[in-house]
């Protein structure tokens, strides 16, 4: 493992996701998950999620797209908490789910405006 972007991807991966979500994920890993925590901190936020030619705005739109045509929702419901910490807004949220419905179908489109809203109550907005 590369510490360094480990060190790194840890940082940003606190900053959009926020730590208890982070704890938690470290916390509940155990010696065969472990080794998937490492990988996904220190590849997909060390080493991806630093990049400077994309803003964490923009990523976070993309993942939210990618994710709800993927149908992946406990991430999803993760990474919509991300996108409004990275100013995402909550119109901005409901156009990406309106043209996820279109290109990847109503169940998809429905699924991800339910997983928004759960998410927005739990953040109180």
């Amino acid at each position: 493992m590369n510490q360094e972007l480990y060190e790194k991807g840890l940082k940003i991966r606190r900053e959009v996701v926020g730590d208890a979500y982070v704890d938690a994920s470290l916390k509940n890993a155990d010696e065969f998950s472990q080794p998937m925590q490492e990988l996904v901190t220190q590849y997909c936020w060390g080493e991806v999620w630093s990049r400077p030619g994309i803003d964490r705005r923009t990523r976070s739109l993309m993942n939210l797209s990618m994710l709800a045509a993927l149908n992946r929702p406990d991430e999803l419901h993760t990474h919509i908490r991300g996108a409004i910490n990275n100013g995402v807004t909550k119109a901005e949220i409901r156009e990406v789910f309106l043209q996820v419905a279109v290109y990847c179908g109503m169940p998809a489109g429905l699924g991800s405006f339910k997983i928004a809203r759960q998410v927005f109550k739990e953040m109180g907005i």
